[in-house]
């Protein structure tokens, strides 16, 4: 069944024919964007499934190479479902899309994910995430299959990702999908017992653990401890996560800077905080110690989180940016168990019908210091992604459904969600000193990012005037490892230890996606720049965000290109 806008020309029905046999190929993403005729069922990982996915991949790109566009809609769809499907294409040919995974982003984490995406409010409901929840021995045994594939072509990710995966995994078999079951039939309201919800949450459970001591004894034993990637895979995942071309060597450099120029604001920030401190850590720690930006317990800090979102939008909306009512509501959620340490959202159903989410993982947490969370929220809300998210699936008169839905590219993303920190800053956001060093540690944290990512993935050396890092001593010229990535974000951006691990293992099993946020921020902020002196008096800060966020999610190279022929209307 074709959706509104699929009609208005060849290169639209076939964006709208790709996602629908996206949904069928892959219920998580059906779900995802809101088709619930597959949520009963789960992804099927196996080489033959994923064989027939890069099929799919490689025929719709020569299906929409082989159409004409009728008008400048037309050639904004086509260009940028060619230029993702190009590196999506190259990446599933490779099985590099399969090999790369770890705690941040895998099979077993997408699986637990999709069912916090599920509406459990009816008996029927509950049956659904049953029928769901029994599919996941079959999905995770899918997985193992592949792996095996993978796995005698040499195609695994390092050990670190392998056991970080398995300890999740162990994690989710100590009561996750029963803890989720006892949640849904509260909800739906049905039986435990009698809904057969216990029955197949037992057995989800019993699969997470099996899978845990398969990778263990597996995997693990034959996995590298060689976390590079090399230039050559490198080049190819930044191509997908932002849409350009790198220079690593330029880019690293420029990292290294902005992480030095931030550092300077932050000390000086600091000496106001905390007079005769000589860390970072002794600054943190007196403002996690302030008890006047503690909250307590895990439901007093959503209520936070959500009565902060909705200032937020109070505040912007109608002066610096005109927030449609359907997407005024943005959640916020606790992450489900065993995720990794680093918020995150996701975005509304294609209806809007299910708003878009916030999570937050807790890591066991009880008591939050809130100087961390503002610069963070608005990136996850408002008007970060939030806004930028909502926006997209409001242009279905001008955007093609796989534009919306399936183009999204972490530069434009991730880059507009720092920029929207940055704006929040600009708009005196955060006058409480506290606060602005949690933006400052996010924007350090950020920087920091791209010097570590492409210096443990490319076996670069470390900076030259890079100095001591605590008991790892000078650290300058030498080539960078793990430990010292980790030592850098304890630091300079002044992250727990255990969150700057799960930082690091996050650089490490996604390839360049953590340069996107300071690459696309760049960029946002080159494109405002450079229409701020094309324009002069005739720049408009509201219309220039409006018009750059309803272009929608694409590569950073044709965003360039379209707001430098924007004319400021």
């Amino acid at each position: 069944m074709a959706t509104p806008g699929a009609e208005r020309s060849a290169i639209f029905a076939l964006a709208d024919q790709y996602v629908n046999e996206r949904a069928t190929l892959d219920p998580g993403f059906a779900t995802l964007i809101g088709v619930h005729d597959f949520d009963h069922l789960l992804p099927d990982y196996s080489t033959e499934q994923c064989l027939r996915i890069t099929a799919h991949t490689r025929d719709s790109l020569d299906r929409i190479n082989a159409l004409a566009p009728v008008d400048e809609l037309d050639r904004v769809a086509k260009a940028v479902m060619v230029e993702r499907l190009t590196v999506l294409l190259e990446l599933q040919r490779t099985s590099e899309y399969w090999r790369a995974w770890g705690v941040i982003r895998s099979p077993l984490s997408d699986v637990r994910q999709v069912f916090e995406l599920m509406d459990a409010t009816s008996e029927e409901h509950a049956d659904v995430v049953r029928q769901r929840m029994a599919q996941v021995r079959p999905a995770l045994q899918s997985w193992r299959n592949g792996l095996h594939d993978l796995t005698v072509k040499g195609l695994i990710p390092p050990r670190r990702h392998v056991a970080g995966v398995a300890e999740q995994a162990r994690v989710h078999a100590e009561g996750t999908y029963a803890s989720l079951a006892e949640r849904v039939a509260r909800s739906a309201p049905v039986d435990l017992h009698n809904s057969g919800l216990f029955a197949a949450a037992t057995d989800a459970d019993a699969a997470c653990g099996e899978l845990a001591d398969w990778l263990t004894e597996t995997l693990v034993p034959v996995a590298t401890d060689d976390d590079r990637c090399g230039l050559e895979r490198y080049q190819l995942w930044f191509q997908y996560w932002n849409g350009t071309d790198l220079d690593a060597q330029d880019l690293y450099a420029w990292g290294w800077q902005d992480l030095r120029r931030i550092r300077e604001r932050m000390w000086t920030i600091a000496a106001e905080l905390a007079p005769g401190a000589t860390s970072m850590a002794e600054v943190a720690e007196v403002l996690d110690a302030d008890e006047r930006r503690a909250v307590y317990g895990s439901d007093q800090m959503l209520e936070r989180l959500q009565a902060f979102t909705d200032a937020a939008v109070q505040q912007l909306d109608g002066v610096h940016f005109d927030i449609d009512e359907r997407i005024r509501r943005c959640d916020a959620r606790l992450a489900p168990e065993g995720s990794a340490a680093a918020p995150y959202y996701i975005g509304p159903s294609e209806d809007l019908s299910r708003p878009g989410t916030t999570w937050l993982p807790t890591l066991g947490a009880d008591r939050f210091s809130w100087w961390r969370f503002p610069s963070i929220w608005y990136h996850e809300s408002v008007p970060g992604h939030h806004l930028q998210d909502g926006t997209t699936q409001l242009q279905a008169d001008r955007l093609s459904r796989f534009h919306r839905l399936d183009g999204w590219t972490s530069g434009y993303g991730e880059g507009w969600a720092l920029y929207a920190e940055r704006l929040m800053d600009e708009l005196g956001a955060f006058s409480d000193p506290g606060d602005e060093l949690g933006f400052l540690q996010g924007q350090a944290l950020r920087a920091a990012r791209i010097v570590v990512d492409i210096g443990l993935h490319l076996g670069l050396a470390t900076p030259d005037d890079l100095g001591a890092l605590d008991d790892l001593g000078d650290c300058s010229g030498r080539v960078w490892t793990a430990d010292m990535a980790v030592q850098l974000i304890e630091e300079y951006a002044i992250e727990t230890h255990d969150y700057a691990v799960s930082e690091v293992d996050r650089y490490l099993s996604l390839p360049a996606q953590a340069t996107s946020y300071k690459v696309g921020e760049r960029t946002w902020l080159d494109v405002r720049r450079a229409a701020t002196d094309r324009l002069g008096d005739r720049f408009d800060l509201k219309r220039f965000h409006a018009h750059a966020l309803g272009l929608g999610p694409m590569g950073l190279d044709p965003f360039r290109a379209l707001m430098a022929a924007w004319g400021g209307r």
